[in-house]
C-alpha cells in the first residue's frame, strides 16, 4: 500500500510531543502518500502550517473548532486568513462546525463562529472541513445556506443525513469507528456514500481502529479502516485506497 491519504489528522496534538518528528518522518515508508492536518485553534493553525512546510507530503487546514469558541481571540479570522495567504500548502478552512455533545459551549456562539468561517471559505473559494456532533439539523441548515465545497469529517450521522450532504456536493470522511463492534450506524452510512464522495481519515491521535482501539492513533493505522470499508463496499482494498486518495487530492487540489 503506497496510496494512503489520511485526510484528517492532528499531529500538533500534545500526544505527539515526545516523538512527533520521528512519527512524521516514518509515515511515507509505511504507505502514507498524503496527510491533511486539521486545526482546532489559532495556535494549531500556526503549528500545522509550519509542519506542512517541513514535510512534502503534509498539507494543512486553518480554522477554529467549536470547542475553542470561548477562548478564541477576537482577531482570529485575520490570523486564519493570513496563514492561508502566506502558505500555499494550506488548502482548506477547518476544522469548523458545531458540537452540541457537551452543555458547556454556547450554541449561538458556535453558530456565529461557524458562519464566520463559512463566509471566509466562500470569500477565499476554499473547501471546508466540517465537524458536527449531535448538531445535525443546525449543521445541515448552514451547509444548505452556504453550499461550500468540503467534507463532513468523522461522520457519525445516519445514512439519510449522509445522502443530504452528498446532494450538496460534499465528501464524507470515516475514521476507525468503522471497525468498532457498535459501528452499525456508521456502516449503514458508509453503504449510502458513493465511492467518489468517500474519504478516509484517522482523526489521530484519536479514534484508533481495532485492534488498536484505546491507543494513540497515527496515519499508518488507516489501513485497518480501509480494510473494513472495502469489505462493506465489496471491492479490493487497494481499489478503495486508490479511489479515496484521488478524492482527497481532488478536494485539496493536489496535483
Amino acid at each position: 500500500m503506497n496510496n494512503i491519504f489520511d485526510t484528517h489528522a492532528h499531529y500538533a496534538d500534545h500526544a505527539f510531543d515526545e516523538d512527533r518528528e520521528a512519527v512524521l518522518a516514518s509515515l511515507p515508508e509505511k504507505g502514507i502518500r498524503y496527510v491533511t492536518l486539521a486545526s482546532s485553534s489559532v495556535e494549531d493553525t500556526a503549528e500545522n502550517s509550519e509542519l506542512s512546510k517541513k514535510y512534502d507530503y503534509i498539507y494543512a487546514a486553518a480554522g477554529v473548532h467549536p470547542e475553542s469558541v470561548d477562548t478564541n481571540p477576537e482577531d482570529y479570522l485575520d490570523t486564519v486568513r493570513r496563514t492561508i495567504s502566506e502558505n500555499p500548502k494550506v488548502r482548506a478552512v477547518g476544522e469548523i462546525g458545531l458540537d452540541y455533545h457537551y452543555d458547556g459551549y454556547d450554541r449561538e456562539k458556535q453558530i456565529d463562529l461557524f458562519r464566520e468561517q463559512l463566509e471566509l471559505a466562500r470569500e477565499l473559494d476554499m473547501p471546508v472541513i466540517v465537524h458536527s456532533r449531535d448538531a445535525c439539523e443546525d449543521t445541515l441548515d448552514l451547509l444548505r445556506e452556504f453550499k461550500p465545497k468540503g467534507v463532513v469529517h468523522c461522520f457519525s450521522g445516519s445514512a439519510e443525513t449522509a445522502k443530504e450532504i452528498i446532494k450538496l456536493g460534499m465528501y464524507i470522511g470515516f475514521t476507525g469507528v468503522l471497525t468498532f463492534k457498535n459501528a452499525k450506524k456508521a456502516l449503514r452510512a458508509l453503504e449510502a456514500v458513493p465511492l467518489d464522495r468517500l474519504l478516509l481519515e484517522t482523526d489521530c491521535p484519536y479514534m484508533a481502529p481495532v485492534p488498536f482501539r484505546g491507543k494513540r492513533c497515527d496515519s499508518s493505522m488507516i489501513a485497518y479502516t480501509a480494510q473494513k470499508a472495502a469489505e462493506i463496499k465489496g471491492i479490493p482494498v487497494d481499489e478503495l485506497l486508490e479511489m479515496t486518495c484521488r478524492n482527497g487530492m481532488a478536494l485539496y487540489t493536489i496535483q
